[in-house]
């Protein structure tokens, strides 16, 4: 916190600059409705501009029309510059629509801009509990002498027990509405925060990723010797301290028993009167989707990084024409060079970069052709005395796979994996045994398919017999289960 520190802070921080910019209340307001509020990661640049094209008409119509006087896309791509540095404008790979995501120190300035409103509750006892807990877990955690370990084990266990004494003779603790409200005001912040810890901890990944691509841009060495240098910052990174705790945090997560106790826990408490009467954020009762989702891009941008690493292992044209590699890497290099600096004059300039014009009344003409005879009289064959059965053609099935998919899909959002007889008594055959040779066969980048040996099930729909009277048919089949897939590293 010294002045040289804060100095250049105040002139370089993101998150200083957007709280001294004469258009703050604009930024955050919006940024956080359009982000953070609903838990936004990524927005297509056409729905945040009409979005921001809402806002600001509102604004003109309180403010007059010389209130803000550019238009949105104009205000985005400003925000979105290194200059200012409160969004990122990047493209996904295969489209050529812009997206924007939220940077985190301008996560950082709105959530201490929410600080500054007046609280009617501010609650004390819930902290100093939790750090009263938090070190009671670090010094369980440090304790190396058996003995001691056991001794506060069995501290606890009589504790327990005297507690549930005290509960069967009928006098059982229940916190008041206070207590109540100051562990739920706790959990509410810490939730959020933690939306906000994903967001940093992803941008400090396409950090490492933007700092190998540069290395490899500029390197002039061994290939070989590259990539022992890449993969052992890269094992560094994952086993860092922040890398650790956010696999820990992930397997925590991932577990379908935690999640099931979550959504009941959350369930339970925001039905609670003293709760209920806060008004919480409906969010909430779905908070833990929404750190799945977060954590989910953040696997998504490790796994970017991997596929990266990939694909420089497989470019064989890095030996068959090693003077097109030259030539991009020195192209590279120069960008690199002029990143921090842009020069104001042109940097590059394409010869004959002109458009291709095509009159209409130089293309040639329609040449209609002539009609085809038909005759009517009957071809002589005998197959055309005979028109045979054509309800055949009438009868085919054709199953929906994209609705089976569907299915699926719709039952893993709950769950971490379910059987195929689970989804048939959902969902009941429509189409019987076609139906069912299609959840075989099905593949979506969702889920995955593992199939059982070892337990068999059966399955049942109704039909008809050659009489046309219904009867139910059974298919008999290994267990078949289908897991949500997450993404790999």
């Amino acid at each position: 916190m010294d002045y040289a520190t804060l100095d250049a802070l105040r002139q370089h921080h993101p998150a200083w600059r957007l709280l001294n910019s004469p258009h703050a209340p604009l930024i955050a307001s919006f940024l956080h409705r359009a982000f953070i509020a609903p838990n936004v990661r990524v927005l297509p640049a056409a729905d945040l501009i009409e979005a921001l094209e809402d806002t600001l008409f509102a604004l003109r119509e309180q403010r007059g029309p010389e209130a803000f006087p550019r238009a949105a896309a104009d205000y985005l791509n400003d925000w979105a510059h290194p200059d200012k540095g409160w969004l990122r404008k990047f493209y996904r790979q295969g489209s050529d629509e812009a997206q924007f995501d939220l940077m985190p120190a301008t996560e950082k300035a709105i959530a201490w801009l929410g600080t500054l409103s007046e609280r009617h509750f501010v609650g004390t006892e819930s902290r100093l509990l939790t750090l009263f807990e938090l070190l009671r877990q670090m010094s369980e955690g440090s304790e190396s002498d058996p003995q001691k370990r056991i001794a506060e084990l069995q501290a606890r266990r009589d504790a327990v027990d005297a507690e549930i004494g005290r509960i069967l003779a009928g006098d059982i603790e229940l916190l008041d509405a206070t207590g109540l409200k100051d562990r739920f005001q706790q959990f509410q912040q810490i939730a959020r925060e933690l939306l906000g810890d994903f967001r940093e901890v992803e941008h400090n990944f396409r950090r490492l990723d933007r700092k190998v691509r540069e290395r490899i841009a500029q390197w002039e060495g061994n290939k070989g010797e590259l990539l022992s240098e890449i993969m052992g910052e890269r094992d560094a990174i994952a086993d860092s301290d922040q890398g650790k705790s956010f696999r820990a945090f992930w397997d925590f997560l991932m577990s379908s028993q935690r999640q099931e106790e979550l959504s009941a826990r959350l369930a339970q408490i925001l039905n609670l009167p003293a709760i209920a009467a806060l008004q919480p954020d409906r969010r909430l009762r779905r908070i833990h989707y929404d750190w799945l989702e977060a954590g989910e891009h953040t696997q998504r941008t490790v796994a970017q990084l991997s596929h990266q690493l990939r694909r420089f292992l497989d470019d064989q044209a890095w030996l068959e024409n090693r003077r097109i590699m030259d030539l991009l890497r020195g192209i590279e290099n120069k960008a690199l060079s002029l990143r921090d600096a842009p020069p104001e004059e042109s940097v590059m300039a394409i010869a004959d970069a002109a458009a291709s014009i095509e009159l209409p009344f130089e293309r040639p003409l329609h040449s209609p052709t002539g009609p085809s005879a038909i005759t009517a009289s009957p071809a002589d064959s005998p197959l055309a005395e005979d028109d045979g059965d054509a309800s055949a053609l009438f009868q085919q099935i054709v199953v929906d796979k994209a609705r089976l998919a569907r299915n699926i899909r719709h039952a893993l959002q709950s769950q971490a994996q379910v059987t195929l007889k689970e989804i048939a008594a959902a969902y009941p055959l429509q189409h019987g045994l076609a139906e069912l040779v299609s959840y075989l066969q099905l593949s979506d980048s969702q889920f995955h398919t593992v199939i059982d040996e070892n337990h068999d099930e059966s399955l049942y729909w109704p039909g008809q017999d050659r009489n046309d009277q219904p009867v139910t048919r059974r298919a008999r089949l290994p267990r078949v289960i289908f897991v949500r897939k997450g993404p790999q590293p």
